[in-house]
């Protein structure tokens, strides 16, 4: 019989804060070119999508140079494994793909343990029928909506890929979403219930980690497929959990299954916002951008 994991085996696995030693200062910094983004795009930010307290998002206008005609559409998903963190924190990575002509929506959500992370769920599908609803007003394009997300958004963008839109509002397209993106994404919360630093917010039972594990949902229909990236340099666990969406959904749902070399939890984001990053080209890819940014 294998020995059973303790406790502390778990927490060194997931908590990605500790695992790396200057956590503090890539998240300022994050914080920080934030801000600077928010000072200069076209943006508009904390419009309402939904009545609970953090039910807003920020609106990112692609470069002018490329107005004219409806732009893809990128929703981003911010990490912080669903207790944590803002839609604020990300903002940095609009201004990549804004230059290169895309539309970026970065939404906010409540957080654990204020609410439950099934109503987390619901929340970022009221987010995406929004932008189905608003893109256009914006100068974006509802027939080429994205999803990425990061981490805790991984899972949030994996779940979202296999959402019955027409049970959300009837005006919806069955086929919402283009395509999505998990990077170091949570597949499976099962083990989440083994953390001591995190099951006190999350409060997941076994049915509830069940139930929320996108390894568990059927593959979203096809054309419709999710990429997922992992750092190379993250934990065994997080490498392991984006094999495991490609084991549960097969090669047709999930046709890129990558760990990216030299990032780790975070500067995997690095990657994202670097216009020659290979998780920024399949980025591109999903949105179906055609033109390249002027920093290349």
């Amino acid at each position: 019989m294998t020995p059973r994991k303790p406790a502390d085996w778990f927490d060194a696995e997931y908590n990605n804060r500790a695992r790396v030693p200057d956590s503090a200062q890539l998240l300022a910094r994050w914080a920080e070119a934030s801000a600077l983004v928010r000072a200069r795009a076209h943006c508009e930010l904390d419009l309402r999508y939904g009545p609970d307290a953090q039910q807003t998002l920020d609106v990112f206008a692609p470069d002018p140079a490329f107005a004219g005609g409806f732009a893809p559409v990128l929703v981003l998903i911010h990490g912080g494994y669903w207790r944590s963190l803002d839609k604020s924190d990300y903002s940095f990575l609009a201004a990549s793909f804004t230059d290169e002509g895309a539309l970026v929506v970065v939404p906010n959500y409540d957080l654990c343990p204020n609410v439950s992370l099934e109503r987390i769920a619901m929340q970022l599908t009221e987010a995406v029928a929004w932008v189905w609803r608003h893109a256009a007003e914006h100068g974006g394009d509802p027939s080429r909506i994205a999803l990425i997300g990061h981490s805790a958004g991984g899972h949030l963008a994996a779940m979202l890929s296999c959402c019955d839109w027409k049970r959300v509002g009837r005006d919806l397209p069955r086929r919402l979403v283009k395509g999505a993106m998990s990077v170091s994404g949570v597949h499976d919360l099962a083990p989440l219930r083994r953390t001591t630093f995190l099951q006190q917010d999350l409060r997941l039972d076994a049915a509830g980690a069940r139930r929320l594990s996108p390894i568990h949902f059927p593959p979203p229909a096809s054309p419709q497929t999710l990429f997922a990236v992992v750092g190379a340099q993250e934990s065994d666990e997080f490498r392991r959990q984006n094999r495991l969406i490609r084991d549960a959904w097969g090669p047709r749902a999930v046709p890129v299954c990558e760990e990216l070399p030299g990032c780790n939890h975070f500067t995997v984001m690095h990657d994202l916002a670097d216009p020659e990053g290979r998780s920024h080209q399949l980025a591109r890819r999903l949105l179906g951008l055609r033109w390249y940014s002027g920093l290349l």
